[in-house]
């Protein structure tokens, strides 16, 4: 199986070698609608298999320390490959080849000495294990389930191609080629001696360090305790390989707006920091929430990665078909590429019958997810279904308020266009200024007649109307409009002049009158005195 997906894998990125895995072979070859459904389900089985082997590496860790706090050191591990990829450093191909080493000594080490305890012990424990009842119903169902769960131990090689740009030519191939001999020789090799050194309750209920235990049992502490550190450093590297693809993929789909651009702020050494930092986020508080019980978070990557694979070729089947003058180093045939994608919808099938909590856990998960990517999608649609929402409520209010305020604003100036009368006869300008201020003070006008009655043959001195003019000046608010009258003034001619300006007698003023005023004030018909 991991033959034909080496061959899918290498046709897709030699000739789409751009960061995104499934998600590139999915945007250069249909919508970005369903490349974005990849890379939701890729951000997942990143996610998933951060924890799960950060955790899985403090638990072989914990072998050797035994009183090591778990939960709080796999969070630790997580930040310190946060503080790594931010820093500027990604994975170092000295580094990785020392470890791939390191590893590949430690299982043909675990293998040996196994062998050499099967050799001195026999098949006792093989023959017994072999007997026990099979717990699916039959031998073809034990194998369908076998065979479903067994697909999950070629995860990895699909990280590298959602980082192929960091890479050197020629690398992508290289790590599909070591993938495929250490998996096909190795996986199978090791499940065999396991089963032939450990009874099935004892593996059942070691899962988490079981090649430590493993190693314990064929060769004494120093073997376990190899084991443990050998896997502590792959396991380690695994959550490198997390941090260092998701930042690929991410800042790929951020480019092409599918997350928000803020994603994408380098700091000085060129790394994109906070796509770090979300991610370990995101990873501590599935932990938490979780509280280290991983078979939950084993769903979410379960059917994410194995939805990935599909997508995959898929996405290879597109390339073939609207993409066939691509050029590729090398090409996946039609039967072995519709095969891989059967054995993957397989197991996929069979992992959710196998564990149908999986699914639910896994939708948890993928809904928000999904969502978010959606609405990126969409925003520019929904933020103008947002716009006719608001125009949709807001309009009547702010019809009403339109209406409101141009009919408060009317009734403002019906009451300020109401005009007011001061009588003067030689004022000065002090008294005038008194006059207008009462009236701005006390009133609400923006129109004073100022009138002035003459004897025949009289009029206004040059200076009172000056003074008129800079306090008119002076209060702008108030319209002052000065009038002369020739005439006596007496009760009569303030109500003619009542009747003929629309003017009520009380909004009319005079000056405190003196002793040799010829009329008592009641007779004057209510106007007021104002100074």
């Amino acid at each position: 199986g991991l033959l034909i997906k080496k061959k899918i894998y290498g046709e897709v990125v030699g000739a789409l070698p751009m960061n995104g895995g499934a998600y590139n072979a999915l945007l250069n070859t249909t919508s970005k609608g369903m490349a974005s459904l990849a890379a939701s389900l890729t951000l997942l089985s990143y996610m998933a298999t951060a924890v799960i082997s950060a955790n899985e590496a403090m638990a072989y860790l914990n072998t050797l320390v035994p009183k090591l706090p778990v939960i709080l050191a796999t969070i630790g591990l997580l930040a310190i490959f946060m503080g790594l990829v931010i820093i500027g450093i990604g994975e170092s191909s000295k580094v990785a080849i020392g470890i791939f080493i390191f590893h590949l000594s430690s299982l043909v080490l675990l293998s040996s000495f196994a062998g050499i305890y099967l050799f001195e012990h026999g098949w006792q424990v093989f023959t017994e294990n072999n007997a026990l009842p099979v717990k699916h119903e039959t031998l073809t169902m034990a194998l369908f389930f076998g065979f479903s769960a067994a697909m999950l131990g070629i995860s990895g090689f699909e990280s590298s191609a959602n980082f192929v740009e960091e890479q050197k030519k020629g690398v992508f191939p290289k790590t599909l080629r070591n993938m495929w001999v250490v998996v096909t020789i190795f996986n199978p090799l090791i499940a065999f001696l396991a089963l032939a050194v450990l009874p099935i309750p004892e593996i059942e209920n070691n899962r988490e360090a079981l090649l430590s235990i493993m190693g314990n049992q064929v060769s004494g502490s120093w073997l376990s305790t190899l084991v443990s550190v050998d896997a502590v450093l792959v396991l380690s590297g695994a959550v490198l390989t997390s941090f260092v693809g998701v930042s690929g993929l991410v800042e790929r789909i951020t480019l092409d707006r599918i997350l928000p651009p803020f994603l994408l702020k380098r700091n000085r050494n060129g790394s994109t920091y906070r796509i770090a930092i979300v991610f370990f986020l995101l990873c501590v508080s599935i932990l938490l929430i979780t509280e280290g019980n991983l078979e939950a978070l084993a769903g979410v990557y379960t059917i994410a990665f194995l939805s990935v694979m599909a997508l995959f070729g898929i996405g290879n089947i597109l390339l073939k078909v609207r993409r066939k003058h691509l050029p590729r180093p090398e090409r996946s045939g039609w039967l072995s590429l519709f095969v891989a994608i059967m054995a993957v919808i397989t197991a996929l099938v069979g992992n959710i019958i196998l564990n149908p909590d999986y699914l639910a856990v896994f939708m948890e998960y993928f809904i928000p997810t999904i969502a978010l990517v959606l609405v990126m999608l969409n925003r520019t649609a929904l933020l103008k279904l947002l716009l006719r929402l608001i125009r949709y409520f807001l309009d009547p209010i702010n019809r009403f308020m339109v209406k409101s305020y141009k009919g408060i604003n009317k009734t403002i100036d019906k009451i300020n266009d109401q005009e007011f009368v001061y009588f003067t006869k030689h004022d000065d300008v002090a008294v005038l200024n008194k006059v207008l201020l009462y009236i701005r003070n006390n009133e609400h006008t923006r129109k004073l007649k100022i009138v002035s009655v003459f004897p025949e043959g009289e009029q206004a001195t040059q200076k009172f109307v000056s003074d008129l003019d800079v306090l008119d000046r002076e209060y702008p608010e108030i319209k002052v409009e000065y009038i002369q009258l020739h005439g006596r003034f007496t009760p009569a001619l303030i109500k003619k002049l009542s009747k003929e300006w629309n003017i009520p007698i009380n909004f009319m003023f005079i000056g405190s009158p003196s002793d040799k005023f010829p009329y008592p004030l009641q007779e004057l018909g209510g106007v007021r005195l104002i100074i």
